[in-house]
């Protein structure tokens, strides 16, 4: 069973409204895309993928190295699913803080509505909480428990515990499809700095500890966790190195020079623009991606920016345009009609096919500046408020892009 774990800095603060609505309505978008394609069970095993879901948080626009990520993503999802939970079959429970302690009732309460046995679900949410509270002793204390169910009874668990003296988070990842035994490696991925040596009485090889857990004091581990997924690094600005350069590149080269008769019909929509098409192609691979796509979350940033900034400021009026266009498709998909969701999944296969024959350039410090000095014609947006037009006169015209793109 997959297992790794990944630096995740400790943040405070909150998701501005105008982001969290936003969030809501495109996580909301992902996820009844993928219920679509591919049903219920592929959303439960691409949110216990821990390198998807930090690309989920950063293509929503959040931080993209935060802890945060895992509290606002939920929210959102959560706002989003559960308001139309029937008609989706999928119900997300639980939460941060208090709202975490609510689990039990909300689980019991979805079990009424579907059949399903309730004291079981209840009984399987306790006992992850307790396994990454208790058996697993790492040093953080949960503080985030969700408990993601489907109509059939498949579930998933997100849940992060804080290490305050550290400053760091840990996110750990269940999938029910993939669970032998709660005390016999249980996750398929834990997310959060390595720490070294520590007591995991979860895993199989600490079968002999077990046998002893009521004596936990007089017993040593069997085995000490050593392996890590992700390393999700202190610094705020997203660098050449957290991005695969060749991926990146070829996104962007397909938004920004396909002329605009072809962009028309690639997406069998009128009045998209380059701007839009780049997210549009970040987030079908969100949507359509296979496992080994999502091994650089940061790249996923450059569909929406983030709200602290970095790489840059949230483009509104792209994010809306974005929502709307993968909302009419969705409409159309549910009556059967799939010509436009078939459109922008071929954006993330045409992105692939063209990385192939793309040698990436330097380009990358003077994209991410031509993006924060272009933002404030997309409505352009940061918790520190609104982007504005920069001072110095801008001599970076599209040729200069496309050449900085290419050489």
């Amino acid at each position: 069973m997959k297992r790794g774990t990944a630096d995740l800095p400790l943040h405070y603060g909150t998701v501005p409204p105008w982001l969290a609505e936003r969030m809501s309505l495109l996580g909301g978008a992902i996820a009844e895309a993928i219920i679509i394609e591919y049903g219920r069970p592929a959303l439960l095993q691409r949110l216990s993928d821990p390198f998807w879901f930090q690309s989920l948080g950063c293509v929503l626009g959040m931080d993209w190295h935060s802890s945060g990520i895992t509290t606002s993503v939920m929210n959102a999802l959560r706002k989003a699913i559960n308001c139309r939970s029937e008609e989706l079959g999928v119900y997300i429970c639980g939460g941060r803080g208090q709202f975490s302690r609510e689990t039990p009732n909300q689980l019991l309460e979805v079990a009424n509505k579907t059949g399903l046995n309730g004291n079981e679900l209840v009984r399987h949410s306790k006992l992850a909480a307790k396994v990454d509270n208790t058996a697993v002793q790492d040093g953080f204390q949960l503080y985030l428990h969700t408990f993601i169910v489907t109509k059939e009874g498949d579930w998933s668990v997100i849940q992060q515990g804080m290490n305050p003296n550290e400053r760091m988070a840990r996110r750990y990842h269940w999938l029910s499809s993939s669970l032998r035994s709660f005390m016999e490696e249980p996750h398929t991925s834990v997310c959060g700095r390595n720490q070294g040596l520590i007591l995991n009485l979860t895993d199989k090889l600490a079968a002999p500890t077990k046998e002893g857990i009521m004596e936990l004091t007089k017993e040593s581990p069997d085995k000490l966790m050593r392996e890590v997924s992700i390393i999700l690094p202190n610094h705020h600005e997203v660098k050449a190195e957290d991005v695969n350069l060749k991926r990146l590149g070829a996104a962007l080269i397909l938004a920004h020079e396909t002329n605009v008769s072809d962009m028309e019909s690639l997406l069998l929509q009128e009045g998209v623009g380059p701007r839009t098409l780049q997210s549009l192609t970040l987030v079908s691979e969100v949507i359509h991606g296979t496992p080994s796509r999502f091994s650089d979350p940061a790249r996923f940033s450059f569909a929406h920016g983030g709200k602290d900034g970095h790489p840059f400021p949230v483009p509104t009026s792209v994010y809306d345009e974005t929502i709307e266009v993968f909302d009419k498709a969705i409409r159309q998909a549910r009556l059967g009609e799939k010509d436009k969701s078939n459109a922008l999944k071929n954006l993330s296969k045409i992105s692939q096919e063209m990385e192939k024959s793309y040698t990436p350039s330097n380009y990358f410090d003077d994209w991410v500046q031509h993006e924060r000095d272009t933002s404030y014609k997309y409505g352009g947006k940061t918790v520190f408020g609104n982007a504005k037009k920069p001072q110095k006169k801008e001599d970076k015209g599209k040729g200069g892009i496309q050449l900085s793109l290419w050489d």
